[in-house]
């Protein structure tokens, strides 16, 4: 009897034992999910406040068709350039339209519209079609490269001049860093002003050019000869931005990039985004060769002009 009384003993203690023992197992298991699940919980607004999040598209969605831009380039009487500039561009991947700003005395020619016609067809990669379109304007102005669009499709405007190029791998960063601020303006040549401390008591600015940015390492505004903006800017300096404003550049010749990028920068509040980029010139005029051209641009910078 003691016998059986000390074996049935031993069961029950082994069957309690082993009972804890799962029982501790089933704790550890449902600590660990808690603290699985909690990493899980803090994971998305730990990476929100540091300012990165990884997307795997492939494993979650179908991939998406990738948004594109629209080439809105300006030209005066530079052919030559302008053929090198569309066979170029052509082949950056992220082109969707290209809108060439004409403001010459006679239309385009048929053998230009041809020409280049040719070029898309044979230079675009993967067969795809890219829409080509010359805005025609009666007036010669250089408020005439930021009209308004009405076809405009893509939000995206990279907005270049026909003298320089820039790899498509440069062009396609710029427009990375755009999708993710896309009120802002992104371009490849800053520019900086400062106050003028010579002048005393005066609120008084000057312009200066790329020697001043790498000197200082500093800028204010980045230019649209090569820059990345939003289509909705188009609108605002056509029809909001105060017209005294675009008369003067009319008159002057000068300064319709500075009032795109500070028309830009006065709507967000923020300052322009400054991408590096190897830059080909492939020009050897424009206005900027031209005497007097920092002193009318240190005049546009300040508070009055006209």
């Amino acid at each position: 009897m003691m016998m059986m009384r000390t074996s049935l003993f031993s069961r029950r203690t082994i069957r309690q034992g082993a009972i804890s023992a799962v029982g501790s197992v089933k704790i550890k298991l449902l600590l660990a999910c808690v603290i699985v699940f909690t990493l899980i919980a803090l994971a998305g607004p730990a990476a929100s406040f540091m300012g990165w999040k990884h997307h795997d598209a492939s494993l979650h969605r179908p991939s998406l068709p990738r948004k594109k831009y629209a080439l809105l380039i300006n030209t005066w009487k530079r052919n030559d350039l302008l053929k090198q500039s569309i066979s170029h561009y052509a082949s950056c991947p992220g082109l969707d339209s290209i809108y060439i700003v004409w403001s010459e005395p006679d239309p385009p020619s048929d053998s230009l519209i041809k020409f280049l016609n040719h070029v898309l067809l044979s230079d675009s990669i993967d067969g795809r079609e890219i829409s080509l379109k010359f805005n025609v304007n009666k007036e010669d102005s250089l408020n005439n490269r930021f009209k308004e669009i009405k076809d405009l499709k893509t939000d995206a405007v990279f907005s270049i001049d026909d003298d320089v190029i820039f790899p498509c791998t440069s062009v396609e960063f710029a427009f990375s860093v755009w999708q993710t601020a896309p009120d802002t303006m992104v371009g490849f040549v800053p520019r900086l002003h400062w106050d003028d401390r010579s002048k005393v008591n005066q609120d008084n600015y000057v312009y200066r050019g790329w020697w001043s940015v790498w000197w200082t390492g500093t800028y204010s505004m980045v230019l649209s000869k090569a820059a990345f903006f939003h289509k909705k800017y188009l609108n605002l300096y056509t029809y909001s931005m105060p017209s005294s404003i675009r008369e003067y550049v009319t008159k002057n010749r000068n300064c319709e990039d500075i009032a795109m990028s500070f028309l830009v920068a006065n709507a967000t509040g923020t300052p322009p985004i400054w991408v590096k980029g190897k830059i080909f010139e492939i020009g050897s005029t424009g206005i900027s060769s031209l005497g007097g051209h920092t002193e009318k641009r240190s005049h546009c910078v300040n508070p009055v002009c006209g």
